[in-house]
């Protein structure tokens, strides 16, 4: 067995992008054990950079070895919730927005790119089932619906348009009704 990669304590976006990236790589490889996974992944959610980079790079990745990893990267995000959910629901927002933006680019292959970040992000949400997940779901939605809340700067930030604060909507919507 190989020793597990360790995640610094105060790890950049960058350094999170590259660990994940070099965690699937000895996944794809047969390096580490799903196990090890677990822990890496866990390590890596605990804070906002390393569940920043973790996320870029899991949801974009076209390894199939990532949907394999599930029971793993679902255990590792339940025991990071606080920094976990909110980071989702922002996943599902901007991906369903990009994928209207590079659709309207004629960028087709980008635009399937966002919308499988978009589903693999649904999925994980189910997987996962945060209550904390199904609170930013609602927030963020109220925000896009009127302009006004906690998400506000957020949306504004990355100046979605009407048609792209409607695909956020529904997205969300989505991921609300699995709750009921």
């Amino acid at each position: 067995m190989n020793e597990v990669l360790e995640v610094p304590t105060d790890i950049s976006f960058k350094q999170a992008i590259d660990l994940t990236q070099l965690l699937l790589d000895q996944v794809v490889s047969r390096q580490i054990q799903e196990s090890e996974v677990e822990v890496v992944v866990s390590d890596l959610v605990r804070t906002q950079n390393g569940a920043r980079g973790f996320f870029v790079t899991y949801l974009t990745s076209d390894l199939p070895v990532v949907d394999r990893l599930t029971n793993s990267v679902v255990e590792a995000l339940r025991s990071h919730p606080e920094t976990v959910a909110e980071l989702l629901v922002k996943n599902i927002a901007m991906s369903a927005a990009q994928a209207i933006y590079h659709h309207r680019n004629q960028a087709e292959e980008m635009a399937q790119g966002s919308l499988r970040v978009q589903q693999r992000t649904q999925r994980l949400i189910q997987l996962v089932n945060l209550a904390a997940v199904d609170q930013h779901a609602q927030e963020l939605l109220d925000t896009a619906t009127t302009g006004e809340g906690s998400y506000k700067n957020f949306l504004n930030r990355w100046g979605y348009d009407t048609e792209q604060r409607q695909v956020i909507c529904q997205a969300l919507q989505q991921v609300l009704s699995r709750a009921s």
